[in-house]
């Protein structure tokens, strides 16, 4: 094509060729596999178009103004992203929040569907009951229309007999009497005897058509004593059977009322529940602690700012650490010189500065959102993260423009004072640079996160609870490597935070915070078995060198690989890089230095054993 013709025939300019080749080599130097490849290979073609735009001057007006509009629009989608963080985070802790809850409203409805369920087999026990009366009293009905109808018949039958017996002895009485008649009036002639048959047979019709009529009018007829008898019985069933009916609409009313009446003492019990909760934590018997004004140095006004919004149990611990020497120091001017002299950015400021002492839960407030930004968001241009304390200072700059200083010596002070706390521990000691990286920070925030998405994954039924042997043996495959021991330490610890040994354990539950921040006995217990596997695996690094007194990256590297033979290469040169001050592609090349050293600054880095010690052969 022209096009071809046109490339072939016309070299590219060599401005061209240098800008492609660089891209080439910055591209191929980025691992895409990081979460920040992107933003890596934006920052290449950002350096690229700075280039291309130093190089045209003549547009370099034009093409600045788009590259400046670019970068505004990026950041402003950065700070939105950063500003859905803390939301983010919410609507998880609202989320679990209205699990819990679920989770209490299913309970009380078991509990009353239970209660329901005894209620409705009484119930049915009584129906079945008068049921079983009714039929009872049905049978003897029966009974007694069967012995009523035998009566009846034996009635008619002797009636019937009876009116035969008079019928005949009413024909025997004629018969006499017309044959006494016969015997007294022989003369008399055939033809009144016809007439006397035909009136006979006429008045034996009129008799049979009426006895045949009262047959048919009183053949279901049941003498009146006993008709009598009968419906006074059935009278006596319907008024006991109505009077039971109105007893039932009774207690079925009265159950009504009394399953009414148990939702508001349950409603209240939980209303007071919580209200005794409440008064246990913020109002329980409070002494006099005007008193402890007399020990403090600064008097009655130095302790009330001291115990100022602190509750009972918190102004004791503030009592026992102004006893013991731990409160920050009673003034309330800091010299701008005397902290944080290795920052020039601290160091230049010479002035006095307002002492505001702040509590610990303050403190924790603070430094909580300077761990959400992402690593990735210190990285400079070259790819190396910039230090914590230059990005702690910056974070001061946005949240407190106007007094960022004063906040950071503040905030130093407070967490020297403060010390015992470990996350507080953690802080100070990053922030100093002396003991440790922040990586380890992150490590344990990673440990977690994927410690809650296994439990995650593992809960079929998405009802956040687990039983104690579903807990312990999720947690042995999230494991390993962890001892029977150290399984058995976790399972311990989360039935000790839990409140008791329960048969559910609510994995949820065990990663939340308290009031002042600090979390529970399992993610503590967890922290100091990974400390302690990190010390044992120290070990036996240190135990491959022996007498050793100096090392090379490749006596490190060959070290590693014979006591944790699955680990990675990536990370394998992440740990050199992280004991010798060389880069990840330099790392086997690095020069002799102290084991001490080396061993020092593996103790501050975030290192962990990746597999068993040594690989299990396959069986043949």
């Amino acid at each position: 094509s022209c096009e071809d013709y046109a490339a072939s025939t016309f070299p590219k300019p060599r401005f061209l060729e240098q800008l492609e080749a660089y891209l080439r080599k910055e591209l191929q130097a980025l691992d895409l596999t990081k979460p920040n490849a992107q933003e890596l290979k934006l920052q290449a073609y950002r350096e690229v178009f700075e280039y291309f735009i130093e190089d045209f001057r003549t547009y370099k007006p034009l093409l600045s103004a788009i590259k400046n509009e670019y970068d505004i629009t990026l950041a402003h989608l950065r700070e939105q992203i950063r500003s859905l963080e803390p939301l983010k985070a919410k609507l998880v802790t609202v989320s679990q929040q209205c699990d819990q809850k679920i989770l209490a409203l299913r309970e009380e409805e078991r509990e009353e569907i239970r209660a329901l369920k005894n209620e409705k087999l009484n119930l049915l026990k009584i129906i079945t009951n008068v049921k079983k009366d009714q039929v009872y009293l049905q049978a003897q009905v029966i009974k007694l229309q069967e012995e009523l109808s035998a009566l009846y018949i034996r009635y008619r039958e002797e009636s019937d007999a009876r009116k035969l017996l008079i019928a005949d002895i009413n024909d025997l009485r004629r018969q006499k009497e017309e044959s006494n008649m016969a015997a007294e009036d022989k003369a008399e002639d055939s033809v009144k005897l016809r007439l006397a048959l035909k009136v006979a047979r006429e008045d034996l019709t009129k008799v049979q058509m009426e006895l045949n009529i009262m047959k048919a009018d009183y053949g279901d007829v049941v003498p009146r004593r006993d008709f009598e008898i009968l419906e006074k019985k059935y009278n006596d069933i319907i008024t006991k059977t109505r009077v039971e009916q109105v007893e039932t609409e009774q207690l079925k009313q009265e159950y009504d009322i009394l399953l009414e009446v148990h939702q508001q003492i349950t409603h209240q019990r939980d209303k007071f529940s919580t209200e005794l909760e409440h008064l246990k934590r913020s109002s329980t018997p409070r002494p006099d602690w005007s008193k402890c004004a007399a020990l403090i140095p600064g008097g009655a006004e130095e302790w009330e700012i001291l115990s100022e919004g602190c509750s009972s149990d918190q102004q004791v611990d503030v009592l026992l650490a102004v006893l013991g020497g731990k409160i920050m120091p009673q003034k309330d001017f800091f010299d701008g010189r005397s902290i944080f002299k290795k920052y020039v950015m601290f160091h230049r400021f010479q002035l006095n500065l307002n002492s505001v002492r702040p509590h610990i839960i303050s403190i924790l407030n603070l430094v909580n959102p300077a761990w959400r930004p992402p690593r990735q968001a210190r990285r400079q241009k070259k790819g190396k993260r910039s230090s914590f304390p230059d990005f702690f200072h910056s974070f001061l700059q946005k949240k407190f423009p106007e007094s960022t200083v004063e906040w950071a010596y503040n905030i130093y002070e407070g967490c020297k004072v403060h010390r015992e706390d470990e996350f507080i521990y953690l802080f100070y000691c990053i922030l100093t640079g002396k003991k440790l990286d922040e990586e380890i920070y992150h490590g344990q925030i990673q440990l977690i996160s994927n410690l809650l998405t296994e439990f995650a994954i593992a809960d079929s039924s998405e009802l956040g609870t687990f039983t104690c042997e579903e807990f312990s043996q999720t947690l042995r495959t999230v494991f390993p490597l962890k001892t029977p021991e150290q399984i058995q330490k976790l399972v311990e610890a989360a039935a000790l935070q839990l409140g008791s040994i329960q048969d559910t354990v609510n994995y949820k539950a065990l990663f939340m915070e308290d009031e002042e921040g600090k979390s529970g006995v399992f993610p503590t217990v967890l922290r100091h078995q990974q400390i302690e596997e990190k010390q044992a695996y120290l070990q036996d690094l240190k135990a491959q060198f022996e007498n050793a007194e100096e090392i090379t990256g490749s006596d490190l590297k060959a070290a590693f690989t014979t006591i944790d033979p699955c680990i990675e290469e990536k990370t394998l040169d992440t740990y050199i890089s992280q004991a010798f001050p060389t880069a990840k592609e330099n790392c086997e090349e690095a020069g002799p230095m102290s084991l001490n050293i080396v061993l020092q600054r593996l103790q501050a880095s975030n290192i962990n054993r990746t597999g068993p010690k040594e690989i299990p052969s396959l069986a043949p």
